[in-house]
């Protein structure tokens, strides 16, 4: 099967649910949420579902849910303030040296968690010559600039042709190294990395490739041969995991995650996000506590070449904070206390220069 059938035999509207998940009253049951969020995976991705598991972790990700419908106090329509740092039309500068740029806000899976899904929600924010001609005229004015990351929506549903041709734009701008691409496809849609893909993107600029894998059984043969295309390419491979109740919230399913991105694939775990205070996805959040309680059990116990840092992202547009956990239990003058990874205590002086 071509990727583009597997998006055309995949999930696009409510009506496509019963037909692929096998419960007849889930396209009534789900009308009115996806008003509010459309619904869409591809053929490949819902295959990895357990039918016979309410709570599977694959499902729970672009399955909708009716707790979408409840919204907390403190929820926000735009949580991590892309509008307050908007620059051009698609372009968010919010850091010194680098800039996000939006070539599109559509997905080939349309994930329930999502912090733009109010944004990605909008049919008509495809592909927009202006917009990005707008957005490059801003990258080009701004010489402090050293990297352009591609997110949206997802950059990869965009052809070949059109992903060469922003490349080439980005490389005319002398003051740029790197190209960073935010994308799900080699999880969601992996037989979309081909050859052709990769050579589209292939040229001055360094390519880093931030891949979002939640679930160790999204770690498909599929994935695998993706991301091994991507590193023959020569780009750098990173991973941004989000924190998800029910989803890999437990030590196993972290540990297990965290492993198999560098065993298998060949991808360094970057962030694991804490999940963002997006409208109406309270059920997939889980306190700071239980998560710095989680990379307690990751740092030490595994590589560390496979422990990300535990992120959140302020809400209203002040930027990313690492959580920790710290190992730091006391302070005192010259003096310090620390604790090791398997709870034993540690006592450091710095001695006098």
């Amino acid at each position: 099967m071509s990727w583009s059938q597997d998006v055309q035999q995949g999930i696009r509207t409510a009506r496509d649910l019963p037909r692929l998940v096998g419960n007849p009253q889930a396209g009534a049951d789900s009308k009115k949420l996806t008003k509010i969020f459309k619904v869409r995976a591809p053929k490949s991705y819902i295959d990895l579902v357990n039918p016979s598991d309410p709570h599977d972790p694959i499902a729970a990700q672009f399955f909708p849910d009716e707790r979408e419908l409840r919204f907390l106090s403190g929820e926000l329509p735009d949580p991590i303030g892309d509008k307050r740092w908007e620059k051009a039309p698609r372009l968010v500068h919010r850091y010194p040296d680098r800039v996000l740029l939006f070539p599109t806000f559509q997905c080939a899976v349309y994930c329930r968690y999502c912090f733009r899904k109010e944004r990605i929600n909008d049919e008509g924010e495809g592909f927009s010559k202006a917009a990005i001609a707008s957005a490059l005229s801003y990258i080009a004015s701004q010489p402090e600039l050293r990297e352009v990351i591609l997110s949206g929506g997802d950059p990869w549903t965009l052809s070949d042709r059109q992903l060469k041709q922003l490349r080439i734009e980005l490389e005319k701008i002398s003051h740029l190294r790197l190209l960073r691409v935010h994308t799900r496809v080699p999880v969601v849609l992996p037989r979309r990395v081909t050859s052709d893909l990769v050579d589209a993107l292939r040229g001055r600029l360094m390519v880093c490739v931030v891949m979002h894998f939640n679930h160790p059984r999204e770690i498909t043969n599929d994935a695998i041969v993706a991301c091994q295309r991507l590193r023959e390419g020569g780009f750098m491979l990173l991973n941004q995991t989000v924190l998800l109740r029910g989803v890999n919230d437990d030590e196993t399913t972290l540990k297990t995650l965290m492993q198999e991105l560098v065993y298998s694939l060949g991808a360094k775990p970057y962030y694991l996000h804490h999940c963002d205070k997006t409208r109406g996805i309270g059920h997939f959040r889980t306190t700071i506590e239980h998560g710095t309680t989680l990379m307690r059990s990751l740092r030490g116990h595994i590589s560390g070449v496979c422990v990300p840092n535990y992120m959140l992202d302020l809400p209203g547009g002040d930027g990313k904070v690492p959580l920790g956990p710290s190992y730091v239990e006391r302070h005192s003058g010259q003096e310090w206390g620390f604790r090791t990874y398997d709870g034993k205590t540690h006592t450091y002086v710095e001695e006098p220069t």
